[in-house]
């Protein structure tokens, strides 16, 4: 059948099952859109307020379903607002296609109106990248882009198509989708090694990440963990993989982790790392994280076996046979010593966190913001964040009980990341989402209010709002002799007119009874609602262990209280 080459992209999205893409148009991806109009019927566009948000959204499609979340943008700055959003993408490997409009062929070099190198520009946050010059390669460009953005480690694709290859025309024949490309089943002799080092150890530790979330592992990991009575810990990219009420699971681990999964993986003899990069995060100071402990690091990207870490076993291959073989091979065992460790490490976790709350009174805080959201979400509502305290908040306090129920920025910690993935996360499959933000991460893309109540997402919108920069403000308080530069934001935005402005509803609270009648008022409304809570500007973020620090070093009292309580005892 001859069609134009806008009307070849639109029929080979829909062929890969496309059934939503996000996007703005304009000048140079106008017939793009023109043959979006007329597959109206079997391709949902979502209009939104901005090219990042477009991406974001895209994104968090991606995270809650596993499939290829698509985006669309003109030339020129369109293609840039991309940017932020492809490289969150790249680096927490979320399959993407972002197709873009160019300048004709003809005037490709000539800086006319709107052009930019953009394949150029994205080249090293894209897994590939394609410039289309004839209009015969286009369906098979498309075919090939799903392929790679879904193949091995996922990740974002980029074709651009410049608008005169998108109007001429050329015979378009209807094809399947390429199958993705797995990885190889690794050597079986690497597997023996590692159930040989398992068999012997007393302390073993499963630590996961996002490749092992992504495979959906979690029963596979719970079977190793019952097996060599082993506990398992996770870096953020892992976490909802594992259900939190599940017993040997022990949370985050790293700079904001849990205390008794941070204290694990120092005490561990061996650690069963599984779809994880070892990133500067979770391990503090490399040359000390966990130097006794023999590590086995499963993972189907080769580059990244001893890239942060060295270890003693690495398996580069499809990750699910290889601890599938792994967990036959190993024996079966108990390790009582081990177990009471790391149940008085549970107790000293509670106890840090009691004694952060312990003298909070009725003010608002993140520990009693969670205890609200827990008890009032159910299992398969999308937790999506921003970056900043409330994320690691998010981290440490929420709980999951189904797999792919997180999404955030964890590689790139993108602020403004939230409301287009929240945003993205329900037109995916129409669950209301609560996205956790900051009043600095809200301030980013707020602007995807007017997308949210357009399309009437029923989202709930958590603002933390302490009126400071407040992870930054952490560091500096900690680090930097409490010398507040620019993290003071001094602002009188008001959000809940803010979302009133919008056609949103909001409210603002502070106490803990009144976020949760805020809350489950927000449940109850078929559109955004926004609640934005006031907590105090030195709420920290503990434990954490100092970047580049040792376990020995990490910091579990809150020095604003703790400084304070010295003053009046000296007083």
């Amino acid at each position: 059948m001859i069609m134009t080459g806008a009307k070849i992209a639109i029929e080979a999205l829909i062929a890969e099952g496309v059934t939503d893409v996000f996007g703005y148009p304009g000048g140079q991806v106008l017939n793009i859109y023109d043959a979006l109009y007329d597959a109206g019927d079997r391709l949902r566009h979502i209009l939104t307020a901005h090219e990042q948000g477009a991406a974001h959204a895209a994104d968090g499609y991606a995270r809650v379903t596993g499939k290829v979340g698509v985006v669309i943008a003109t030339s020129g700055p369109g293609a840039t607002n991309l940017v932020t959003g492809i490289a969150t993408a790249m680096l927490d490997s979320v399959p993407m296609v972002a197709i873009t409009g160019n300048v004709p062929t003809y005037l490709i070099g000539r800086d006319g109106f709107q052009e930019v190198d953009i394949t150029g520009v994205t080249m090293p946050i894209t897994k590939h990248n394609y410039f289309v010059t004839d209009v015969k390669d286009l369906a098979d460009t498309v075919r090939e882009a799903f392929r790679i953005a879904k193949s091995g480690r996922p990740g974002p694709v980029l074709i651009d198509i410049p608008k005169d290859v998108q109007e001429a025309e050329y015979d378009y024949t209807p094809a399947a989708p390429l199958p993705p490309v797995r990885y190889p089943v690794a050597d079986e002799s690497l597997m023996r090694d590692a159930a040989e080092l398992i068999n012997t150890s007393v302390r073993p530790y499963v630590y996961i990440g996002g490749g092992a979330a992504r495979e959906g592992l979690g029963g596979e990991i719970l079977a190793l963990a019952e097996k060599i009575d082993g506990y398992v810990g996770s870096s953020l990219m892992g976490l909802s993989l594992i259900p939190s009420s599940e017993g040997r699971f022990l949370g985050m681990q790293g700079m904001h982790g849990r205390y008794a999964s941070s204290r694990a993986a120092k005490e561990a003899d061996v650690i069963i790392a599984v779809g994880v990069r070892f990133s500067d995060r979770t391990t503090g100071d490399i040359k000390n994280y966990s130097k006794n402990a023999k590590i086995i690091q499963l993972d189907g990207d080769i580059a990244e076996i001893n890239k942060n870490v060295p270890v003693d076993v690495g398996i580069v291959g499809d990750i699910t046979a290889a601890l599938l073989k792994i967990t036959e091979l190993c024996e079966e065992k108990k390790h009582h010593k081990w177990k009471k460790k790391i149940e008085a490490y549970r107790e000293q976790g509670r106890a840090i966190g009691a004694e952060m709350e312990k003298n909070a009174g009725e003010t608002l805080t993140p520990k009693k913001i969670f205890d609200v959201i827990n008890s009032l979400k159910n299992d398969n509502t999308p937790l999506v964040t921003d970056v900043g305290q409330h994320q690691m908040w998010t981290a440490q306090y929420a709980r999951f009980e189904k797999p792919r129920r997180l999404a955030t920025s964890g590689g790139l910690g993108t602020m403004g990341y939230g409301m287009g993935a929240a945003i993205g996360a329900y037109i995916a499959e129409g669950e209301r989402p609560v996205l956790i933000t900051g009043d600095g991460s809200f301030g980013m893309n707020l602007n995807e209010l007017a997308t949210a109540v357009s399309y009437r997402v029923p989202m709930v919108i958590v603002v933390m709002n302490n009126g400071v920069l407040g992870m930054v403000r952490q560091w500096q308080t900690l680090f930097y002799d409490k010398r507040y530069s620019s993290t003071v934001l001094d602002r009188k935005t008001d959000f809940v007119k803010v979302a009133e402005a919008f056609g949103a509803k909001g409210e603002r609270v502070d106490t803990a009874d009144g976020f949760r009648d805020a809350f489950e008022r927000a449940l109850a409304c078929d559109g955004p609602y926004v609640i934005d809570t006031v907590i105090g500007m030195d709420e920290f973020v503990l434990p954490m262990l100092p970047p580049g620090g040792k376990m020995e070093d990490i910091i579990t009292e809150d020095v604003i209280s703790s400084e304070e309580s010295e003053k009046e005892g000296s007083e």
